[in-house]
Formats: structure tokens, C-alpha cells, sequence
């Protein structure tokens, strides 16, 4: 069993940065990809971007490809999200994921999910 917590959501700017945080409890973390999803109001939830379990491979959606990055620190269990240059249309709550195997880009393939933390992004 993993639980994944958020934190780092917020409030800001146009042009604004942000950082996300997920910390995972559970065992094996390394094992995992590890992703963001994320659902802006009225829409369905959609991926954003991951990272494999060992951090040597990641994957981007096309609408955060050169804005956003995603690492991993497999020490503390932890993977983050650096969000640069965020445009209004950003505001979304984000959800971690966790997949035990491969990069998942659908939601189908994720095995655990965390609560989800607020992002709003004023113009």
C-alpha cells in the first residue's frame, strides 16, 4: 500500500512558479513511476507529466513541455514538480500518481493516487 500526500499548491501570478511536493509512505518507492495529473474546473482530469522509478526517464504533456520539470529524490521518498512561467489556464487541482512499473500517461494505469493540492493562477 502507498498513500501520497501533495503539498505546494497555492496562489499566484501569471508568470509565476510554483513547487510541487508528493511524499509517499510505503515501501519499494523506487519501484514506482511516478506522475502529476490534474483536473481544472469543468474538465476531466488529464496528465501532465512523470518520471520513471529510477529518475532516468520522464515524460512531458505538450502543454507544459519548457515550463514544468519533474524529479524524484528516492531518499526521501519524495517527487516534485517545478512549475515556471504559469499561465491562468494552469488552475487545476494536481494530483500525484503512482504507478508500480512503467510511466503511466492514463489514468487507468495508475495504482495509487493522492488527495490533490490547489493551484490557481491569477491573470
Amino acid at each position: 500500500q502507498v498513500q501520497l500526500v501533495e503539498s505546494g499548491g497555492g496562489l499566484v501570478q501569471a508568470g509565476g512558479s510554483l513547487r510541487l511536493s508528493c511524499a509517499a509512505t510505503g515501501r519499494a518507492f523506487s519501484s514506482y513511476a511516478m506522475g502529476w495529473f490534474r483536473q481544472a474546473p469543468g474538465k476531466e482530469r488529464e496528465f501532465v507529466l512523470a518520471i520513471s522509478g529510477t529518475g532516468g526517464s520522464t515524460y512531458y504533456a505538450d502543454s507544459v513541455k519548457g515550463r514544468f520539470t519533474i524529479s524524484r529524490d528516492n531518499v526521501k521518498n519524495t517527487v516534485y514538480m517545478e512549475m515556471n512561467s504559469l499561465k491562468p489556464e494552469d488552475t487545476a487541482v494536481y494530483y500525484c500518481a503512482a504507478r508500480r512499473g512503467p510511466i503511466a500517461t492514463t489514468e487507468s494505469f495508475v495504482n495509487y493516487w493522492g488527495k490533490g493540492t490547489l493551484v490557481t493562477v491569477s491573470s
